[in-house]
């Protein structure tokens, strides 16, 4: 019997982009990616688990800001190709500039305007 997780067309890194999207609000949060051992986690364990390209390790959304996202629902697209998850932030911060979601520059004049507030100061989020 194949395994749900080799419906994903995973690329070729092993990843799979996940749009984070907050359950009560429809608000876009982030983009991030996933492997399959953290899409298994996530589903396991109910709580967005991403791959951090940078890090090059599994990323427990919130393990250093406190700022989970518990998913509520996860969807993939017709092209099987990019996973939707539709959270609950806590803490109200999804982007580690301390705002609320991670598309705050807005395209005004040929500029890129940050136009949302920074809610908490980063160096006090991931001070650990």
């Amino acid at each position: 019997m194949k395994n749900w997780l080799d419906n994903i067309h995973w690329n070729e890194q092993g990843l799979v982009p996940a749009i984070a999207q907050e359950a009560n609000t429809g608000q876009v949060l982030m983009l991030a990616w996933m492997n399959r051992d953290a899409l298994q986690l996530t589903v396991e364990q109910k709580r967005a688990v991403y791959w951090s390209r940078s890090r090059g390790k599994l990323w427990f959304k919130g393990e250093e800001s406190g700022n989970i996202q518990y998913v509520k629902d996860i969807r993939l697209d017709c092209d099987n190709d990019v996973i939707l998850l539709m959270v609950e932030q806590i803490g109200g911060i999804a982007c580690h500039t301390g705002r609320h979601h991670c598309f705050f520059q807005q395209l005004q004049d040929e500029k890129w305007v940050k136009v949302e507030p920074v809610l908490k100061d980063p160096a006090v989020l991931y001070s650990k």
